[in-house]
């Protein structure tokens, strides 16, 4: 796969540095040779003009000289034809660029003769009114020769004149400015190509130089980009980096990196998920709450006094392999952990974003939950059993194993609550700031007591109505049995729980037992409870026992309202 010039933050580009060095030094050596070309050339055009005119002023002696001789000969033959002839052709004798021109003028404008180099010019008289006025009071100021410059049929000329007397006109020999302009132009321009060529090959050597150069450096900036899109710190590959300050500089990254992570490592075990996606995010974390709507999962481990008595300081490691599970299973649910008390954790679902509902994943967790600890209590009587074989346990040994076989009760509920950072900050001494993620409501205190109830009803996870009709609404891939309406201890109002079942694994034996479990229910809230009893009897499931050890063999109460008030907590 081909490595990209250019790399992208969103939607701006990183340009590589070797590019941006490159792209200077190009423009400060074109400009350079380019200014200096012109320069030069310039400075060449005046010297050429310079040496021209001292070639003009030999060719123009030459040609007075002529103009003399022509006119003792004129005196003579009288013939001007041939004078003009012979003066035309002396003075293209000496004409060396396309539009070269000599010619005599009087102070009228008229032309004694003309010699063009361009056959297809016709002068029919001097046009420079104004040059030709200057010619003539330089005479009369007794300036009989110089240098002119006057527009003629082409544009404008320059070159030097002499006032011949004896013929009364100007001697002028001059040349086309353009064809000046064109020669030096014509060779700015093949410089200039020479120069292009050139900078394009010394680009190509500078390009491959320079990427060989900073070929560590782009590697530096992807390793950073790719840490930028993980929102992670990694640490940036050296092995074929050269010995520079950019290395240096890399070097210096790597181990400033090492204890940002390790930093971080700890930052992420002691809070919850959401903060810590914040905190990578870049938004500061600061005292700070609002009122949410969320779900609460509270989970504990049952009969915990009888296991810390037995276990003693083993009964932190096997805390440990029990929330390393738990952790998890509420982690791949979308969850975040709001604390850890001793034996029970506290789970938030709500805070961070989902497909599926709060209510529907807390569930998914509390059975996850539920399973892990099942699987735990498996592997622990595999080893029991595979001890058994040789020899069997004693009675210390047996109440250790029975110390370490955990169960766990799951109560979920969920409701408007505060969620937020609470404590200390403090901006001037952060080593003095302590805060803490936190989750205050009544639901979370409910999710506590529905907990409670599992001891209780001899089942492992209790939900609220809320939690039912939030998942109802989204699947009917659990069924939800209602198990009992409780006033639980400090509320005045009932509230009725129910227990989940996946339908999609669940035995149809089971469901059914549920089944006639919910009309004894019906029964018993009715008031009917010798039919409670019976149906409670009929389906054989232990959380009846409840019911029938409030029911005795009694009947209803006057003013029964089907709500049993609980006095514990």
């Amino acid at each position: 796969m081909s490595k990209k010039l250019f790399s992208r933050v969103g939607k701006t580009t990183i340009m590589p540095l070797g590019i941006k060095i490159l792209f200077i030094f190009i423009c400060l050596i074109l400009f350079s040779n380019f200014a200096t070309n012109y320069i030069s050339l310039r400075l060449s055009q005046r010297e050429i003009i310079n040496l021209n005119n001292k070639i003009m002023v030999e060719q123009l002696k030459e040609l007075y000289n002529n103009s003399v001789n022509q006119y003792q000969i004129y005196s003579y033959s009288k013939n001007k034809d041939d004078v003009k002839n012979a003066m035309e052709k002396a003075a293209k004798a000496g004409f060396g660029n396309k539009n070269s021109v000599a010619f005599g003028v009087k102070a009228n404008s008229v032309l004694s003769f003309v010699a063009c180099n361009n056959t297809e010019v016709v002068w029919s008289r001097f046009i420079d009114a104004d040059a030709l006025k200057v010619l003539v009071e330089r005479l009369e100021n007794g300036i009989t020769d110089g240098s002119i410059t006057f527009d003629g049929y082409m544009g404008e000329y320059f070159g030097v004149y002499k006032y011949q007397e004896d013929w009364d006109y100007f001697l002028i020999r001059a040349e086309l400015r353009k064809d000046m302009d064109k020669n030096v132009n014509r060779v700015f321009i093949i410089t200039s190509i020479i120069i292009l060529v050139l900078t394009l090959f010394f680009i190509a050597m500078g390009y491959i130089i320079l990427n060989k150069e900073f070929m560590p450096l782009h590697n530096f900036t992807e390793s950073l980009l790719e840490m930028q899109r993980n929102k992670e710190l990694g640490i940036i590959d050296l092995s074929k980096a050269p010995n520079d300050d950019i290395t240096y500089f890399a070097a210096s990254f790597n181990s400033l990196s090492s204890s940002v992570n390790s930093l971080l490592n700890t930052f992420q075990k002691f809070v919850s998920k959401d903060i810590v996606a914040k905190a990578y995010s870049g938004e500061g974390v600061g005292l700070e709450g609002n009122q949410r709507e969320l779900t609460m999962l509270f989970s504990d481990i049952k009969s915990f006094t009888f296991r810390t008595e037995t276990l003693g300081n083993d009964i932190m490691d096997v805390l440990n392999v029990h929330y390393n599970k738990v952790i998890q299973n509420v982690h791949d649910n979308k969850g975040v952990v709001g604390s850890i008390i001793g034996d029970a954790i506290l789970a938030v679902f709500g805070t961070t974003e989902t497909t599926e509902s709060k209510s529907y994943k807390s569930i998914e967790a509390a059975w996850d939950i539920t399973r892990s600890t099942a699987e735990l209590r498996r592997l622990m009587n595999e080893r029991k059993n595979e001890i058994e074989k040789t020899r069997t346990l004693t009675a210390s040994e047996m109440r250790v194993f029975e110390a370490v076989l955990l169960d766990v009760g799951v109560g979920i509920d969920g409701g408007n609550v505060f969620y937020g950072t609470i404590g200390r900050d403090d901006s001037k001494n952060p080593k003095d700031a302590h805060m803490a993620n936190t989750v205050i409501g009544d639901t979370v205190n409910s999710a506590s007591r529905l907990e409670g109830l599992t001891r209780i009803y001899h089942i492992p996870v209790i939900v609220s109505e809320y939690i039912k009709n939030e998942v109802e609404r989204e699947t009917n891939r659990y069924k939800f049995f209602e198990i009992d309406t409780v006033q639980v201890k400090g509320k005045t109002e009932g509230k009725k729980i129910f227990f989940p079942i996946d339908s999609t694994v669940a035995d149809p034996l089971v469901v059914m037992k549920y089944g006639i479990f919910e009309q004894g229910l019906q029964s018993y809230y009715d008031g009917d409870w010798k039919s409670a009893r019976k149906l409670f009897k009929e389906c054989e499931l232990e959380v009846v026992q409840v019911f029938l050890e409030r029911m005795g063999q009694k009947s209803a109460p006057e003013n029964w309202s089907g709500i049993w008030t609980m006095t514990t907590k």
